[in-house]
């Protein structure tokens, strides 16, 4: 069975006044992490095929087709983990809308 930590090579956190948080997908799983994303979130903005502004609930964030995603305002840990599984742990007969590429 699949888990977070297996699309997922480390988080960070980033500076400033918002509390942001890096994930950094691991290389040979980055495309099938972009690919749930981009199934179960929507899509605000596309910047130059590279930068993806997306909504899932009340979240907003950003995947970069290098592989990272910096999601805003995240409170803890638990919280990043419980949504990182709604992205990324959907089977094929979810909810989540049909997949679409990333690029």
């Amino acid at each position: 069975m699949k888990n977070v930590d297996d699309f997922v090579a480390r988080i960070e956190g980033a500076c400033g006044a918002e509390k942001d948080v890096i994930v950094v997908f691991k290389f040979d799983k980055k495309d099938e992490a972009l690919t749930n994303i981009f199934r179960c979130a929507q899509l605000k903005r596309s910047i130059a095929g590279i930068i993806h502004e997306m909504t899932f609930k009340d979240y907003t964030f950003r995947v970069y087709s290098s592989g990272k995603a910096i999601f805003r305002s995240i409170k803890d840990k638990k919280e990043l983990n419980d949504l990182l599984s709604a992205l990324l742990l959907q089977d094929q007969n979810s909810r989540c809308a049909p997949a679409r590429p990333f690029r």
